[in-house]
């Protein structure tokens, strides 16, 4: 088990470790609710169907999936190798560029309507990220963030986060989920983004829960050896409070959206 003494890792080996269990993140980790993009339309002025849209930080295209199948004109942005190959094999027909958000391999003026960034801005530094999508979207168009969180307002799901939070090195580190507004507003770029907050649930088998979990960067860092006995205990836990392996997730989707002003 890690030890409350043990180094945390450094964000760039956080960000590196996706492409370990890039398999495991594709089968075992949440989609998004249709909720979140119709709140995305409504926050951007005008419907993500028909638009163009770059999503960064892709993965394996759990967003870009749902983005596509919302009308969108998709094009995944990820740096990953493992990742980017699970994106190429579930959406074939999907233009895929290797890349960054701080760095985005774009011409200025692209045009976009959109710049998404689905559980993946916090490993961009937002000095960089921000001006870059600017530079590529049109004007009036909509830089948008959003992440999947462990409801806090759910008992089960925030003593879980409790007891991860006690036992992993850096736990939390990236949690900028509800800073983001703040942090785009303090680079001074004129910009007024807004935050906005949906619930969902899914019901999932307990192993996949637990898959889920070892997808994420704290347990992907660490290693088998060291997660095993970490997710054992989860799995009691949670067999206690969902006796038939069945577990409900609970989750917080935070969604920042800012548009770039339009010019005069």
């Amino acid at each position: 088990m890690p030890s409350g003494n043990r180094r945390a890792p450094d964000t760039a080996a956080f960000a590196r470790s996706f492409d370990a269990v890039a398999a495991q993140y594709a089968a075992a980790r949440p989609g998004y609710p249709p909720q979140l993009f119709d709140a995305v339309d409504e926050l951007a002025g005008r419907p993500l169907s028909g638009a163009r849209v770059l999503d960064v930080g892709a993965g394996t295209g759990i967003s870009t999936g749902l983005l596509a199948a919302r009308g969108a004109q998709v094009t995944a942005v990820e740096p990953g190798a493992a990742m980017a190959a699970e994106l190429r094999s579930a959406h074939p027909g999907v233009p895929l560029i290797r890349g960054l958000g701080d760095a985005l391999p774009l011409a200025d003026g692209a045009g976009l309507d959109f710049v998404c960034y689905a559980q993946s801005w916090h490993w961009t530094d937002p000095a960089r990220s921000v001006p870059e999508a600017l530079r590529v979207l049109r004007p009036g168009g909509a830089l948008a963030l959003w992440w999947n969180v462990p409801d806090p307002d759910v008992p089960w799901a925030a003593e879980q986060e409790d007891r991860l939070a006690r036992r992993l090195p850096g736990y939390h580190r990236h949690d900028v989920v509800r800073r983001a507004p703040d942090l785009i507003r303090r680079l001074g770029l004129g910009l007024r983004p807004v935050l906005r907050t949906v619930h969902w649930t899914r019901r999932i088998p307990v192993e996949t829960h637990l898959a889920m979990l070892g997808s994420r960067s704290y347990f992907a860092t660490i290693g088998p050896a060291a997660s095993a006995p970490v997710l054992a205990d989860e799995r009691a836990a949670l067999l206690e409070v969902f006796p038939d392996g069945v577990v409900e997730e609970a989750y917080a989707v935070y969604l920042t959206v800012a548009l770039r002003p339009s010019a005069d």
